[in-house]
């Protein structure tokens, strides 16, 4: 492919996951936004990486480490100029899209993540503090987030729900956005002010899952490797379907109010025996959102082929997951370790790039 063209006549965006003033300062970012690029991730585990790489940064932080005592303050400085900047190039793709698209994300601290009010709290600070109409804020979509979340939401302010590991954990934040949307009507709120997405995690459950099936070694677990993330995403998306085409979300929705789309995330494909656009490739839908590390945006540039896969292949996508519980591996629980893990991945991240800020 030339450009991002044929995914934007489907209905689908990409954003690039990844950020750093490297990308900003040196063109790619802009390059990328030429041919389609539509949106902006980023984590802690990518600003440490950004941080430590690109010199862009160093005589920021040493003009930083003179006049902010606060380690923490000093990492959310060079950051928010990084996320402004990105805002700002994405600005004409999120007044085009009348709203819909052209988002950078920030995530709120991951010590919070297990706090209510501290989420709340972080999420509006950081709002105020980037001040762009075109910044979603990521909070995890632990129970306490997804409370958060829906206050947010009634708030007004515009969220990127992380670390969702499982289609519990997706039914479960789209009811919290249906609340506080309901919330911010009854307050008088903008319905077109609202503004978010669902981050579903899917290398990483693969690579879970695939360690179970390995351990069993039977020629039934071994044909069932690599696929569950997929089937996961699909079944996801018809949940997605039911709930905000469907009458939980008609009232709303005859109001102005946006659906809250998935968003494909942790989509580098990390065994290397399988595609490298295993999660590409087969999630290609409308209202869909898939965030990609460069590599992977690279290789869909270069050899990604361009259908409306999404509703492939449900039947068998149900009939993975009651085999998966019918061998003892049990999605659920999978998620909920899962989103343990990666809460604490993010918060060793995290503290490792404060610890550049000394």
């Amino acid at each position: 492919m030339k450009d991002l063209t044929p995914l934007r006549q489907i209905g689908q965006s990409i954003w690039l996951d990844n950020l750093s003033r490297s990308h900003l300062r040196e063109g790619e970012l802009q390059r990328l936004i030429g041919l389609g690029v539509s949106g902006v991730t980023s984590n802690p585990t990518i600003f440490h990486k950004a941080v430590s790489d690109s010199p862009h940064y160093r005589a920021d932080l040493e003009r930083l480490r003179h006049s902010e005592p606060d380690p923490e303050r000093r990492y959310e400085a060079l950051v928010t100029e990084d996320i402004r900047a990105a805002c700002d190039l994405l600005r004409p793709m999120y007044e085009a899209s009348g709203g819909d698209d052209g988002y950078v994300s920030l995530e709120v601290a991951p010590r919070h993540a297990y706090d209510t009010e501290a989420t709340v709290a972080e999420a509006q600070r950081l709002s105020v503090l980037v001040a762009r109409d075109n910044l979603l804020v990521k909070v995890p979509g632990t129970p306490q987030g997804v409370a958060a979340f829906e206050r947010l939401t009634a708030l007004g302010v515009k969220v990127n729900v992380t670390l969702l590991f499982s289609l519990n954990h997706v039914v479960r934040i789209f009811e919290a956005y249906i609340r506080g949307a309901r919330a911010w009507l009854d307050a008088g709120g903008e319905p077109a002010r609202l503004k978010a997405v669902a981050s579903l995690f899917l290398s990483r459950v693969d690579t879970l899952v695939d360690q179970r099936l390995d351990a069993l070694a039977t020629p039934e677990a071994m044909q069932m490797r690599g696929k569950t993330a997929v089937a996961m995403a699909r079944l996801a998306y018809q949940r997605y379907k039911d709930i905000f085409q469907g009458p939980a979300f008609a009232e709303l929705r005859a109001a102005g109010v946006r659906p809250q789309y998935l968003l494909w995330a942790s989509t580098g494909t990390k065994n290397p025996a399988y595609s490298d656009l295993l999660y590409v490739e087969p999630l290609i839908g409308p209202q869909t959102i898939n965030t990609l590390p460069d590599k992977t945006l690279q290789a869909l540039l270069e050899h990604g082929r361009i259908a409306p896969t999404l509703e492939e292949g449900l039947h068998e996508a149900e009939a993975h997951m009651v085999r998966l519980e019918h061998l003892g591996i049990l999605p659920v629980q999978l998620g909920e370790q899962l989103q343990a893990d990666g809460v604490r991945l993010f918060a060793e991240s995290y503290d490792r790039l404060i610890a550049l800020m000394h």
